[in-house]
């Protein structure tokens, strides 16, 4: 058990350091580019950390393990907004852009909503719930208009700022585009190596003290392929920067269900478990109540909100724990 403990401590120290030169590295490389944080942090961030939902959810998959497969990108994404956000906020209120209101929560809302379509073959046709290659490609295809659409609109909104004059406060680039993207993939090497670390320690030693391995599955294996996102946007919402947290935590939370579980569809066509259709409503309630959150006039995500965000979360992942939902 000390050694499991060595080994969560060592992971959380590479999460951390992890976190700090990718949030840096992006930072510097959106100064450098020209380019808006969030953009940044909508892509490169989103996609680098979301790196473990990959893998785990693909192997899963592969190895026809889809409840995992689908429970880990639909509880990643619960995560993401309740623990993560919730808890970052109730820490420190987080502001809030625009832009993120007006375009990409909505569109995780949309992402949402076509994983639900997709999902329920027993309330459309009468058929098992399954998600098949077709619905995969479409996810995909969702994905292809999300990355357009997202980087057309960035890039129109900056051209049309320089068109008029006043110019788009970037941050400062202390590196050159060569270091930037060394540090990024540097900090984004720490990150999975670091999450794949606590993971496997906090699941040893969770078994060490009794815990069944549908807990764990349920709480680690979602929160811990979560652990990225929770550091690179941790210490960016402390540096300030919390254009890159957002957007690393709504691009993550879109990427996993139009991206991951398009890909891992693909690979293997993936049955939605029983209470499979029950977690979706909930990530579409609780991404609802984050966007009744970013529309309140303050423009910023309070600490009574992240309360009401992490104890929503917390209270669904005690009723499916405790086996309310099988």
């Amino acid at each position: 058990m000390l050694l499991d403990a060595s080994w969560l401590a060592l992971g959380l120290l590479l999460l951390l350091t992890g976190g700090e030169l990718l949030v840096r590295a992006s930072a510097s490389l959106a100064g450098t580019l020209g380019v808006s944080p969030l953009m940044i942090g909508l892509t490169v961030v989103a996609f680098g950390t979301s790196a473990p939902e990959l893998a785990v959810t693909a192997v899963a998959a592969l190895e026809g393990r889809g409840g995992i497969a689908f429970g880990n990108v639909v509880g990643s994404n619960l995560a993401n907004v309740g623990l993560v956000i919730g808890g970052l906020a109730l820490l420190r209120p987080i502001q809030i852009r625009g832009a993120l209101v007006a375009r990409e929560i909505p569109m995780m809302l949309l992402a949402t909503a076509a994983a639900i379509v997709l999902a329920s073959d027993a309330a459309l046709d009468a058929a098992p719930d399954l998600l098949s290659r077709g619905d995969g490609l479409a996810l995909l295809l969702f994905f292809g208009v999300f990355l357009y659409y997202t980087i057309g609109d960035l890039a129109r909104q900056r051209a049309r700022a320089r068109a008029s004059g006043v110019d788009v406060a970037l941050p400062a680039a202390p590196f050159g585009v060569a270091a930037s993207t060394l540090l990024l993939v540097v900090g984004l090497a720490l990150l999975l190596i670091g999450a794949e670390r606590t993971v496997f320690a906090a699941t040893r030693l969770a078994r060490a003290l009794g815990a069944s391995d549908g807990l764990i599955g349920l709480t680690l294996v979602a929160i811990g392929t979560s652990l990225p996102e929770l550091a690179a946007s941790g210490i960016a919402i402390a540096r300030r920067q919390s254009e890159i947290a957002l957007g690393n935590l709504i691009g993550s939370n879109i990427f996993n269900l139009l991206f991951v579980l398009g890909v891992s569809t693909i690979l293997r066509p993936i049955a939605v478990p029983a209470a499979g259709r029950i977690d979706l409503y909930f990530a579409g309630a609780l991404s609802l109540l984050l966007l009744a959150v970013a529309l309140t006039a303050s423009r910023r995500i309070t600490r009574f909100e992240g309360a009401l965000l992490l104890g929503a979360y917390l209270g669904y992942l005690g009723w499916r724990t405790l086996g309310v939902a099988s």
